[in-house]
């Protein structure tokens, strides 16, 4: 197989045409190999329009929603981010080369080895793999430039708004299947917030997410 060639046709005629057109994230699309974070099994789908299983009931997220996700995101060289759901790894490597370092958490034993090495493997040097709960975030690296939760959330913690840096962004999925919001939230000053739902979309919903209150009389 063509990894090259596979790898400028997801960009060009799956996340292009998605209008994902910032340039430095098309870039970094064509740079990060992806097929070194997909289980063996699946190499060959590694470009492919679809959701990926990484193990644990857990899937990679199509291409063409990572590339949204780093569009609506801006990650600047100085950034803190914390990722929630580590997953394969990859993401992580994305973001980790356009950031100061990256924090990444899930709560899967086996996919917090699974990301560790296929990180180390590929020599991303500043991301940290961690083993926990973080579907409310990650309260002890807090406040980050960037929070990015790569599941759904029925809805958005107040704690987790509250570990966002002054102009800090945060993207998650909120809502339930059938549809869910890819929502992009900024902070614009002490507990202000500015929340822009950029597409719809289903994505697995994290484990123990918080739910809103069941409506009583």
């Amino acid at each position: 197989m063509n990894f090259e060639q596979a790898r400028f046709n997801m960009v060009e005629q799956q996340i292009r045409p998605w209008d994902v057109l910032d340039q430095d994230v098309l870039d970094l699309l064509m740079a990060v190999r992806r097929e070194e974070f997909v289980p063996a099994a699946y190499k060959t789908l590694a470009f492919a329009d679809i959701e990926i299983p990484i193990g644990c009931g857990q899937t990679m997220l199509k291409p063409v929603i990572e590339g949204k996700i780093l569009q609506a995101l801006q990650v600047k060289r100085a950034d803190t981010v914390l990722e929630v759901g580590a997953g394969s790894g990859y993401f992580a490597a994305l973001l980790a080369a356009c950031s100061d370092w990256v924090r990444t958490i899930d709560i899967e034993p086996e996919l917090v080895k699974l990301a560790a090495e296929n990180l180390a493997r590929y020599g991303v040097e500043n991301v940290i793999v961690e083993d926990g709960d973080a579907a409310a975030g990650w309260s002890a690296r807090a406040p980050y430039d960037v929070i990015v939760m790569s599941g759904g959330l029925p809805m958005l913690p107040p704690a987790l708004l509250a570990q966002l840096k002054l102009g800090g962004r945060l993207f998650t999925f909120v809502g339930e299947a059938p549809v869910m919001k890819a929502r992009l939230v900024t902070c614009v000053g002490e507990g202000a917030y500015k929340s822009e739902d950029i597409f719809e979309t289903v994505v697995p919903m994290l484990k123990n997410a918080q739910h809103p209150d069941e409506f009583r009389f």
